[in-house]
């Protein structure tokens, strides 16, 4: 009797299984030589300085959860945080609502889960630049003092995360904590748009050809081995605790000469990085979010988001429509919070002409908040405001071309009219606690220059963005804060701009520099050599240069 055939139904359900039959075998082989059980218990690292000194000259393999972050490390800010930078509130929303669900998973499943909700569907490239832009500021003051200065410590340094997907955290372990090669979940994209999370067998094939390339040739494991001499008598792991059982593979002895792991107690008495301390000052960063958004922060910012678009659109009318000597303490009922240091406010400028006001720049209301401390209506200098900026704008405004003598000539008419004319000579906005290099064109106008020193408080949106195509809704999120806080200090005019013709450039440099001097000890604010360009090649990749604009023809 003929053997009876299975039908040809079967046949792909026969394939699958033998599929996942030898997927199983070979993730069985890769854990056996990549992951390690935790069943010989892994030493305590020994006291910070001897673990210096033993890591000096040598490669570090570390773990970023447990060595180079705070305990406990929370996941939920941080991929809050990218889908609500690169996908909008609503998706943050979504991720926000099913977080209670994501946490029945446990935490490595739950990590990939929210990673799913938050990443998948949106561009690489934008995800990237949030890493790169805005994550650095909540990883920087989240991270652990005594991790940062291990890491600072070795030759080379691989940073290991398994929480956060690489893509995340690349920027701000390469150039915030100096780190040479990054290893974690890595995303799977199509057509440049991310269409979720690669298996761990293809994480590790990917982390094998970066660090192939990192060590320069060969293998990663004569990188690592004990008799290469570059390394220095071998890598060198460090962990945390092993009480899942798993430590991830490039901690095992197949790559780690000796591998160190910290209790969980011992993490939780780190110290946090002060802000001097920091591998690279953060001077530049991005994003609307002012606050770490965890989940009970996350959930009071959607239930005030209606609130907050009523008290733009009366903030709005109040700037746009009121008496300038009526907007602070209109803005004050609202929330504002307004402080006053008076200085000479009120005298003419030099023959009776208007008088220049010369800011430092914190965000666009800037020239409006000087007009309604003046108390009188001023000339605001513009080079890359937006249309609905300009729509609503209580003030006049002068565009510049980027011409300098053209520009220099249009400032000297609306002074030579009398009007008061305002100028924020950094170019751009800067959040941190530091003054840009300030150009010397103001200094040219042949006028004394008033310094006003200007600072900013908020608790919930920054009122600033490098992001292509959101720059008008600065002004707006700015006032979508429960209570914003404006300081505005008129400084004694800086005197001696007038100089001769053949020495002007000379000298109007040394004003500039002695006006940022000036307002620098004011606010209490570093000085920096940095300008605009600094600012969009760190943030966006890109110069910030904008097409020129029309000439005004008023």
């Amino acid at each position: 009797m003929a053997m009876l055939k299975p039908p040809s139904l079967s046949k792909p359900f026969l394939s699958l299984f033998f599929l996942l039959l030898r997927k199983l075998a070979v993730g069985r082989r890769h854990r056996h030589r990549g992951r390690m059980a935790a069943t010989k218990p892994i030493p305590p690292p020994p006291p910070l300085p001897g673990l210096l000194d033993r890591l000096h000259g040598r490669t570090l393999v570390v773990d970023v959860d447990a060595w180079i972050l705070r305990r406990p490390v929370r996941a939920f800010p941080y991929f809050m945080l990218v889908a609500v930078e690169a996908g909008g509130f609503l998706r943050g929303l979504l991720l926000l609502l099913l977080y209670p669900l994501l946490c029945l998973l446990g935490a490595r499943r739950a990590a990939r889960a929210m990673a799913a909700v938050a990443l998948v569907g949106l561009e690489e490239k934008e995800v990237a630049r949030v890493g790169r832009a805005v994550l650095p500021k909540f990883f920087l003051e989240a991270a652990a003092a005594e991790g940062v200065a291990t890491s600072r410590a070795a030759a080379r340094v691989v940073a290991v995360s398994a929480t956060f997907p690489r893509v995340m955290v690349d920027g701000f372990l390469r150039e915030y904590v100096g780190v040479d090669a990054v290893v974690g979940p890595e995303v799977r994209s199509v057509g440049g748009v991310i269409a979720g999370l690669v298996d761990e067998e293809e994480d590790a094939e990917m982390a094998a050809t970066r660090l192939r390339a990192l060590f320069g040739g060969g293998e990663v494991e004569a990188a690592a081995a004990p008799g290469r001499k570059d390394a220095g008598g071998g890598a060198v792991g460090l962990v945390g605790s092993a009480s899942s059982g798993r430590v991830h593979y490039l901690f095992s002895p197949y790559y780690c000469k000796e591998t160190f792991a910290v209790s969980e107690a011992d993490a939780r008495g780190w110290r946090p990085l002060p802000r001097e301390s920091y591998p690279r000052p953060l001077i530049f960063h991005d994003g609307r979010l002012a606050f770490a958004p965890t989940p009970p922060a996350a959930l009071a910012m959607y239930t005030f988001l209606p609130f907050a678009v009523a008290l733009v659109a009366f903030r709005t009318v109040a700037f746009s429509f009121l008496p300038y000597r009526l907007c602070f303490p209109v803005g004050a009922l609202t929330g504002m919070h307004y402080r006053l240091v008076a200085g000479d406010r009120q005298s003419s400028g030099s023959g009776g002409g208007g008088r220049l006001y010369v800011c430092n720049h914190r965000t666009l209301l800037d020239p409006i908040i000087v007009a309604a401390a003046l108390g009188k209506p001023v000339t605001a200098v513009t080079y890359s405001l937006s249309p609905v900026s300009e729509l609503i704008a209580p003030i006049r405004t002068a565009r510049l071309t980027r011409d300098r003598d053209e520009d220099q000539q249009n400032m000297a008419a609306v002074l030579a009219r009398g009007d008061h004319l305002v100028v924020c000579p950094e170019g751009t906005t800067c959040r941190e606690e530091y003054l840009l290099r300030l150009s010397p064109l103001f200094a040219e106008l042949g006028v004394d220059a008033n310094p006003v020193a200007l600072d900013t408080r908020v608790g919930m949106f920054y009122g600033t963005s490098t992001k292509p195509g959101h720059k008008w809704m600065d002004p707006f999120y700015f006032m979508m804060n429960p209570s914003p806080a404006y300081r505005v200090e008129f400084l004694p005019p800086a005197g001696g701009v007038a100089a001769a013709e053949g020495s002007r450039r000379g000298d109007s440099i040394e004003v500039a520099n002695r006006v940022q001097r000036e307002l620098g000890r004011a606010l209490g604010f570093q000085l920096t050599g940095l300008t605009r360009k600094d600012k969009y090649m760190t943030l966006a990749g890109n110069e910030g240069v904008v097409p020129a604009a029309p000439k005004n023809q008023s």
